[in-house]
């Protein structure tokens, strides 16, 4: 952007700094929960303090801030709070590069977002803060695991993890980028340790089913989550493993297919592969493969384009349904997390399975045939998944695989071979983290007792911060004996804490909870407020947050909601996810040189032309470019604004005006409408903007020529100030004053339109001409529908277009169009 200061077309570095203090003074956004007014509680998604804002991060400030407002003016008590998601790797590895301790630099940016907030004009209840790495937050976050815990939905495991050989540390997902080590590119593994784990699954139904309470969500968010939680009905079959005594489950919901199935496939994570091929002759070389495929990034292994790759077990399984014997593979396209990490493959009826038959020569065998063509195993070019006639399968030949169906599923489960079952995506939560920035785990481990709570009069278990920073693969606190060395809390012998930290998405998982009562020392929230308070009546943030965070919070929610804590089921009724702001084609980032810091740009054109270009630069929900000379369009308007306002008591322009007062006053109605159905609807701000801007060109256009003429240019004015002040606060207020209110614009009400006010005299009508728009034409709103084709039919320019050709007939659209067939 061009460094040079711009003409100073208002005086935005003295209004905007003065109306910041005003609403301070004023207590604009400090709300009293008693209030009587209908609540209205407008959450933005809380940030994670790592630097600086920069203007892709406002728009989710300036929207919420936005919506706040107008629901000010519409006569809400409105809750819009602000806090930090302030635990989590970023700090901790920045301490790591700068020996600055993640404490110091994290409070130190909140320090530095708050002011920025504050020259956005962003207005929040900042009494009610709340900051997850301070002992008075997790001290709760503490609570809620015991309160797990207590109900049997914490629980100790084996899990897997992803791991650095290089760094010699643990990475959590967000650390492994293209499976890879985000600081040294090391490929990453993955390796079993002991983890904590929140049992979300046994809420997987009730989370998929609640869905349907969510009518104010967007429907991407809803299918993300329900794919996320993916559930299945099936049957789950049991495979006998040749010279062994046990057998290997697998869920299906293909059952239909069984008598195709001519290999098994296991995820080279499976439990059993170890044992499986303890003796067999190739065990180095398919070890080899396991550790390859580890390594992989496990979304990608899955991915339709990736070359499905495996490594045969030299072991075989007997397929109950036929008893033959089939071979046991290992392959990549095969994932633990889904069904039981076992597959029966059927190439001829999937995909995936076809792929991996043909590359390696497994026997192919159809059991459907389609209805439309035969088909034939040794020509087929691809895997039939479609519904057809059983064929080669046994007493079940010849009836419709979909009767199939239930008809083998209930000859396994009289013969014990296999039952009906139910299969969820959704895995539980792993919660173990082990990195010291986090909230500590509050458990005990006694070798007397066994695994021992924290008891509540004990929390918070505190942090400490005297801890050396090295990634030896454990966790930073095991080196501080005063931390890790405790009595037990039953029998008082020595002991040891917990040295694994929480997952940061445990901290923001209730967090608009705190926000009620945030000094609270006595409990985590009170439930009578809360209750009162909530749902969430907006919730606004980024749709990278669709699946973890929004389904976490609902899953707190209902385990709260069950232990009588709250008395609703979903935290947030209605959700807003707004599109990212990029810069040159790419996401904002300080690696990419594409960051545009707000700052300097506030200090050029005001904090309202950055507000009214975030808002103005596309629809809210989807991704826009941020442009330079965007803004620069933004203060000019603002300027126009400004000075039309100023001189609105003796407005003038010169020659005829082209907009006349009924025009204008009509215009000014069905602009008041039209911004305030895009404030209730999904948030089109940019059409509301555009919207402003038209009704100013309209001002000015017009000449007030007698006392009339210059009342309803005053409603004009005035109008244009109230709908602007959601979007541009502080110039919105100097014009409010200026216009000789004593009060604040945030205290007016907001406007209503004049439904009398929005009928025409004359209306425009569209002629075409075969279906092609050939002329257009000003009538009486009120003209008939034959004075109307007359009037169309001698209008000049018509009469070109029709070249003496004979109109075979008027189709006339009442108030829009009229089309001449010829």
């Amino acid at each position: 952007m061009n460094q040079t200061q711009p003409e100073r077309l208002y005086p935005f570095n003295e209004i905007e700094p003065k109306w910041q203090k005003a609403w301070e003074k004023e207590k604009l956004f400090q709300v009293d929960a008693d209030d009587p007014r209908p609540k209205y509680y407008c959450l933005v998604m809380f940030p994670y303090p790592s630097a600086a804002l920069h203007v892709g991060h406002g728009r989710n400030y300036i929207i919420g801030d936005a919506v706040s407002r107008y629901k000010i003016m519409r006569g809400f008590n409105v809750l819009s709070p602000m806090g930090f998601d302030a635990f989590g790797l970023p700090a901790e590895n920045a301490a790591l590069k700068t020996n600055i301790h993640p404490k110091t630099s994290t409070l130190a940016n909140i320090d530095r977002m708050k002011i920025q907030l504050h020259q956005w004009g962003i207005g929040y209840d900042w009494a009610r803060q709340v900051t997850s790495c301070l002992p008075d937050y997790y001290k709760w976050t503490q609570w809620i695991f015991l309160k797990l815990y207590e109900k049997g939905l914490a629980y100790k495991k084996m899990g897997t993890v992803n791991w650095c050989s290089s760094c010699q540390t643990v990475l959590a997902n967000e650390q492994v980028v293209d499976g890879a080590c985000e600081r040294c590119d090391t490929v990453v593994a993955t390796k079993e340790l002991e983890q904590w784990f929140f049992k979300i699954t046994a809420y997987a139904d009730r989370l998929l089913q609640d869905l349907e309470l969510l009518n104010n969500w967007p429907e991407r968010v809803k299918t993300m989550q329900a794919n996320w939680i993916g559930k299945s009905e099936g049957v789950e079959i049991e495979f006998p493993v040749v010279d062994e005594n046990y057998k290997l489950r697998c869920f299906t919901t293909r059952v239909d297919t069984i008598f195709g199935a001519t290999y098994m496939v296991l995820a080279p994570e499976h439990p059993k592969v170890a044992e499986l091929i303890a003796k067999v002759p190739g065990r180095k070389k398919i070890e080899e493969f396991i550790q390859k495929v580890r390594g992989e990034d496990r979304i990608e292994r899955t991915a339709e384009n990736v070359e499905k790759e495996g490594a045969f077990l030299e072991r075989y399984a007997v397929n109950p349904m036929t008893n033959e014997k089939i071979p046991i593979w290992i392959a990549n396209y095969v994932l633990p997390e889904y069904g039981t990490g076992c597959v029966m493959a059927v190439p001829t009826h999937d995909q995936r399975d076809f792929m991996f038959a043909k590359k390696y020569h497994l026997p192919l065998r159809v059991v459907i045939d389609n209805p439309k063509e035969s088909l034939d195993a040794k020509t087929m070019k691809e895997a039939y998944e479609g519904e057809g006639v059983m064929v080669n399968s046994g007493a079940f030949t010849g009836k419709s695989s979909e009767k199939a169906w239930d008809l083998i599923a209930d000859f396994m489960e009289r013969g014990n071979i296999g039952s009906r079952s139910v299969n969820f995506r959704l895995r539980d939560w792993l919660i173990s983290r082990q990195r010291y920035w986090g909230a500590p785990i509050p458990i005990i481990y006694c070798k007397a007792c066994g695994t021992v709570p924290v008891p509540e009069k004990d929390l918070p278990v505190i942090l400490p911060e005297d801890v050396k920073f090295r990634p030896t693969g454990v966790s930073p606190l095991k080196d501080n004996e005063n931390f890790e060395n405790v009595s037990c809390p039953k029998c008082a012998r020595p002991a040891k804490r917990e040295v694994d930290t929480m997952d940061t998405f445990v901290d923001s998982s209730w967090y608009y909870l705190r926000y009620l009562s945030p000094k609270d020392d006595k409990q985590p929230f009170d439930s009578k407020i809360v209750n009162r308070w909530l749902p969430v009546d907006q919730y606004i943030g980024g749709v990278e947050h669709a699946i973890l965070h929004l389904l976490y919070s609902r899953f707190i929610t209902k385990v709260l909601s069950d232990l009588k804590w709250v008395n609703f089921s979903e935290p947030f009724a209605r959700l807003f996810t707004q599109g990212m702001i990029i810069k040159d084609g790419a996401k904002m980032s300080k690696s990419k040189g594409n960051v545009v810091s707000p700052d300097a740009l506030i200090g050029k054109f005001g904090a309202d032309t950055v507000r009214l270009y975030t808002l103005f630069i596309g629809p809210p929900e989807k991704d826009a470019e941020w442009n330079d000379r965007g803004v620069e369009g933004s203060y000019r308007f603002l300027g126009r604004l400004w000075r039309f306002v100023t001189q609105v008591g003796d407005w003038k322009i010169s020659g005829e005006g082209s907009v006349s007062s009924k025009e204008l006053r009509r215009q000014t109605h069905e602009i008041i409408k039209k911004v305030t159905d895009d404030l209730e609807g999904d948030f089109h701000f940019n059409t509301a903007v555009s919207s402003i801007m038209e009704l100013v060109n309209s001002c000015y256009q017009f000449e007030a020529k007698t006392p009339e003429d210059k009342s309803i240019l005053r409603e004009a004015a005035e109008i244009l100030v109230l709908l602007s002040a959601p979007f541009v606060p502080h110039i919105a207020e100097e014009l409010w004053q200026g216009l000789g209110h004593k009060k604040s614009v945030f205290r007016e009400s907001w406007p209503t339109y004049d439904s009398a006010a929005l009928s025409r005299d004359e209306i425009e009508i569209v002629i075409q001409v075969l279906g092609r728009v050939r002329a257009r034409m000003t009538v009486p709103a009120n003209i008939s529908e034959e004075d109307l084709k007359k009037k169309v039919l001698e209008d000049k320019k018509v009469q070109e277009w029709l070249d003496g050709k004979t109109v075979k007939k008027a189709i006339v659209v009442p108030k829009k169009l009229v089309n001449l067939v010829v």
